[in-house]
C-alpha cells in the first residue's frame, strides 16, 4: 500500500531518532500528525507553539538527540520563532516541520499565506521546502543531518497537498552519525606549547565547548598551575569536583574569576564564545582553541588561535606541557574564590521581620533538589540566583535563554526536559513575569502528565529591568507587575499549589514541593529590593544608583530608595 508524504517524513525522522515531537494541531498538518498517530513518536500537545519551541529544544540539548516540533500553516508555524531562536542560539538539534498552504495558491498572498523561508533564515542551519512527492524522504534526511551535524535548527516546509499526496517508491536516504577528531596541527600544538610553557601567572577560561573534556581541563589546571575560570554555560561541566576552579566570570560572575583573568600574562580560551570584551585582559598574551573556526579571535584579539575539539586538543597538547610548581597565582585565585563565594552566601539566609532571600529560597530548593535535578530558570534574576546558588553536582543539568537571553523560557524548558526524562527532577525556577507571558503552557503539564516542579519568585516587579533603570540613574517605569495568586491560578489547572509569604515557612513547603508526585507549584514572595552585584562596580553604576536615589527621595520615594541601600549594604 502506497504510504502518503507525511508517513515517509514521519519514518524517516524516527529513522534519526526522533522519540519526541511538540506542537499544536491544525489543518494544514493534519496529515502529519495523523503519521505520528500511527508511529513511536510521541506527540507533546503544548497550548502554545512558542513553549513547543522552547520544550523542543531543552530536549535536544540534553539528550543530544534530534527533538522535532510540528505547526499549522501561517500563524502556527510562525508562533514557533522565539522559541526556535533560543534552540538554534544553543545549538540544540531540532527540525521544525512548518505546513504550508497548498502550492497552487502560493504567492498570491492567500490568507495564511508566510514566507518561512525568509522568516527562519536567521535561525537556522537547514530550511527549505518539499516541493514534490519525490523529494520527500531525501530532503528529510538533510534537513535531519543538517540539524545533528551543524547542531541547530533545521526547518522543513511542507505544502498542505504534498503532505497529503502519494510518496513513490525510491532508495531509503539515511541519516548518518559521525564523531569526527578535530584537532589542530602539530606545529599549531608546539605554538601553543611553548606559550604556555613561557607563561608566568597562567589562567584558563572554559566555555559550554568543554563539555566532554573535564578530566582534561583538570589535569591540564594540575600541570600549569592555573586557575580556571568559566562562563555560565559551561558551569555544569567545568564546576563539579575541579580543584583549581574560581568561578565564573561576566556580569552574573565573582571577583574572583573576573582577577584570575584581568591579572594573568597568558590566558587560554576553551571552547568559550563570551560575547562582552570587558571581560578579557588587555595585556596578555592570548590562546583560543574553538570547533568553529569562525568563533576565533571575534571576541576580542588573540594572539595564536587554532581549530579543534578542545577534548581530542587537550588530549594531545598535555604530553607538551611542563609540569611547574610554583602554585602563588592559583593560590591567590583559588582564596579569593572562597571569599567570593561566602560573600555570595551572605543573603541565603531565611530574614524573619522582611520579604524572603531569593538567594535562600534557591539554596533551600537546591539542597532538597536530586543530585540528578534539571534546573530551568528564567532569563532575569531567577537565572542569576540559579548559576550563582545551586551548585554542579556532575550529574545535575542547568538549562538557562543565557545566549538569546528571552523571557519565559524556564517553565517550558522544563516540560521538554520532563518529557525527555520522566524519571528524574525537573524544577522551573520562574519569574513572575516570565511564567504570566506562557501561563497556559501549566496546563501541558497536567494533559501531558509531565510533573514538573515550578517555583515563582514573584517580586511584584520586572526585577532585572527594574535594576537595570535605577544603574542609569533612572526612575523606574512601568515594571510593575500586578500579580494574581499564581498558587490558585495552578490549583485551578490541577497542580499542587502553595503560597509562601514567611522565610519560615520556605523550609517545609519546599519539601512538600517537591516531594509531590505530579505537577506542583510554589509560589513565593521574594525581596523587590534585592540587589544583583556584579564582580566589579564601576564608577558610572555607582554615580546612576545614587542619581537614582536622589530622584527617587525628589519624587516622594525615599522608602525605595532606603530599601536598595539597604539591600546593597546588609
Amino acid at each position: 500500500m502506497a504510504r502518503t508524504v507525511a508517513q515517509v517524513i514521519i519514518e524517516t525522522l524516527e529513522q534519526a531518532g526522533v522519540r519526541r515531537c511538540y506542537g499544536v494541531p491544525g489543518d494544514t498538518l493534519n496529515y502529519v500528525t495523523d503519521a505520528i498517530r500511527e508511529s513511536g513518536i510521541r506527540w507533546v500537545h503544548v497550548r502554545h507553539e512558542e513553549a513547543g519551541g522552547f520544550a523542543a529544544g531543552a530536549d535536544a540539548l540534553l539528550t543530544g538527540e534530534l527533538a522535532a516540533c510540528a505547526g499549522s500553516c501561517g500563524p502556527g508555524s510562525l508562533h514557533f520563532i522565539n522559541g526556535l531562536f533560543e534552540s538554534h542560539r544553543n545549538r540544540a538539534p531540532v527540525v521544525l516541520i512548518a505546513s504550508q498552504i497548498v502550492r497552487d495558491e502560493l504567492g498570491f498572498d492567500f490568507p495564511q499565506e508566510v514566507d518561512f523561508k525568509s522568516v527562519y533564515a536567521s535561525c537556522s542551519v537547514f530550511c527549505d521546502e518539499i516541493r514534490t512527492p519525490a523529494q520527500a524522504r531525501r530532503m528529510t534526511a538533510m534537513a535531519a543531518q543538517a540539524a545533528l551535524a551543524r547542531k541547530g535548527v533545521a526547518v522543513l516546509i511542507v505544502p498542505a497537498d504534498v503532505s497529503a499526496a502519494k510518496a513513490p517508491d525510491e532508495p531509503g536516504f539515511a541519516v548518518h552519525r559521525t564523531a569526527p577528531r578535530m584537532l589542530p596541527s602539530e606545529a599549531e600544538l608546539d605554538r601553543i606549547a611553548d606559550a604556555l610553557n613561557a607563561g608566568g601567572k597562567v589562567a584558563i577560561y572554559g566555555g559550554s565547548g568543554c563539555q566532554d573534556a573535564h578530566d582534561q581541563v583538570v589535569a591540564l589546571a594540575e600541570k600549569l598551575k592555573a586557575p580556571v575560570a568559566h562562563t555560565s554555560r559551561a558551569k555544569d561541566f567545568l564546576e563539579p569536583d575541579n580543584p583549581y576552579v574560581v568561578g565564573m566570570t561576566g556580569v552574573f560572575g565573582s571577583e574572583a574569576g573576573y582577577d584570575a583573568l584581568m591579572e594573568c600574562d597568558t590566558l587560554l580560551l576553551l571552547g568559550c564564545d563570551f560575547a562582552w570584551r570587558q571581560f578579557y585582559p588587555s595585556k596578555a598574551t592570548i590562546i583560543q582553541v574553538d570547533i568553529d573556526g569562525t568563533h576565533l579571535g571575534r571576541r576580542h584579539p588573540v594572539d595564536i588561535a587554532a581549530v579543534g575539539s578542545v577534548r581530542d586538543t587537550l588530549d594531545a597538547l598535555l604530553p607538551l606541557i611542563k609540569e611547574r610548581g610554583d602554585r602563588a597565582f592559583l593560590d591567590t585565585c583559588l582564596a579569593r574564590h572562597e571569599k567570593a563565594v561566602a560573600g555570595q552566601r551572605k543573603h541565603a539566609v531565611a530574614a524573619e521581620g522582611r520579604a524572603i532571600h531569593p538567594q535562600y529560597l534557591t539554596e533551600t530548593i537546591a539542597r532538597h533538589a536530586a543530585p540528578d535535578a534539571v534546573f530551568t530558570a528564567d532569563c532575569g534574576s531567577p537565572m542569576v540566583w540559579a548559576l550563582r546558588h545551586v551548585p554542579a553536582t556532575g550529574r545535575n543539568r542547568t538549562v538557562i535563554s543565557l545566549t538569546h537571553g528571552t523571557m519565559a523560557n524556564a517553565m517550558p524548558q522544563a516540560l521538554g526536559a520532563q518529557a525527555a526524562y520522566p524519571d528524574r527532577q525537573v524544577i522551573s525556577l520562574s519569574g513572575d513575569g516570565g511564567i504570566s507571558m506562557m501561563l497556559g503552557d501549566l496546563m501541558t503539564a497536567i494533559q501531558e502528565k509531565l510533573p514538573i516542579k515550578v517555583c515563582i519568585f514573584n517580586n511584584g516587579a520586572l526585577g532585572f529591568v527594574e535594576l537595570e533603570q535605577k544603574v542609569e540613574g533612572l526612575l523606574d517605569a512601568f515594571t510593575d507587575l500586578q500579580n494574581p495568586d499564581f498558587s490558585r491560578v495552578a490549583e485551578a489547572m490541577g497542580f499542587w499549589s502553595r503560597r509562601v509569604e514567611k522565610s519560615g515557612d520556605v523550609e517545609d513547603a519546599v519539601r512538600q514541593w517537591l516531594a509531590e508526585p505530579g505537577p506542583a507549584l510554589l509560589d513565593v514572595v521574594t525581596d523587590r529590593f534585592e540587589l544583583v552585584m556584579p564582580p566589579r562596580i564601576e564608577a558610572a553604576q555607582i554615580f546612576g544608583t545614587a542619581l537614582y536615589s536622589a530622584r527617587a527621595v525628589l519624587a516622594g520615594r525615599a522608602d525605595e530608595a532606603f530599601e536598595l541601600v539597604r539591600g546593597a549594604i546588609t
